[in-house]
C-alpha cells in the first residue's frame, strides 16, 4: 500500500526504536508468536508485499515452530508498507484481519502518526497471536525483538 504521508526523516530515533521494541516485547510476552519490524527508506519492488516476502525468508521467519511469525515492512521514502503473516497465523485470522490492520496503519499514517500507528498495529497483532497461540511453558523467543533497519 502506498497512500500515507511520511515525514521526511529516514531513520527512527532511538526513543522511537525503544518504544516499538517495547511494544513488540509486550505483545510477544504471552504468546509463542513472533513479530518483526523492518524499516528502510526505499522499497526494491513496485509491490511492497514482494519485498516483505523476501525479507520474511531472509530473516528466517518461516522457521518458527508454529509458523506464527508476522513481519511489518515499512519503506519510509517510498511511503509503502506491507504486513505479512506466516501460514499458521494467517489460517487463524484470515485475510480480513490483515486488511483491518492495514487500514489501521493507514488511518494513523494519514495523520503523520507513524510511530503511534506501528505501536497500535503491533499490539493488535500481538492480541491475535495471544488468542490463537498462547504462551506455553516450553515456548521460547525464536526471533530477535529488535527493529531491522535497512537502507
Amino acid at each position: 500500500m502506498s497512500i500515507f504521508p511520511f515525514s521526511k526523516k529516514e531513520l527512527l530515533t532511538e526513543a522511537e526504536k525503544q518504544q516499538l521494541v517495547q511494544a513488540i516485547r509486550e505483545s510477544e510476552r504471552l504468546t509463542s508468536g513472533e513479530i518483526r519490524l523492518y524499516v528502510e527508506s526505499r522499497c526494491k519492488y513496485v509491490n511492497p508485499m514482494e519485498r516483505a516476502k523476501e525479507l520474511f525468508l531472509q530473516l528466517g521467519m518461516e522457521k518458527t515452530k508454529r509458523r506464527n511469525g508476522v513481519i511489518l515492512y515499512i519503506a519510509l521514502k517510498d511511503r509503502q508498507f506491507a504486513i505479512l503473516g506466516d501460514k499458521g497465523i494467517h489460517e487463524k485470522v484470515g485475510t480480513q484481519f490483515w486488511v483491518k490492520e492495514a487500514n489501521l496503519l493507514i488511518s494513523y499514517f494519514t495523520r503523520n502518526q507513524i510511530i503511534e500507528g506501528l505501536d497500535a498495529c503491533i499490539r493488535e497483532i500481538g492480541e491475535s497471536l495471544c488468542r490463537y497461540f498462547p504462551f506455553e511453558g516450553d515456548d521460547e523467543n525464536e526471533l530477535p525483538d529488535d527493529i531491522v533497519i535497512g537502507r
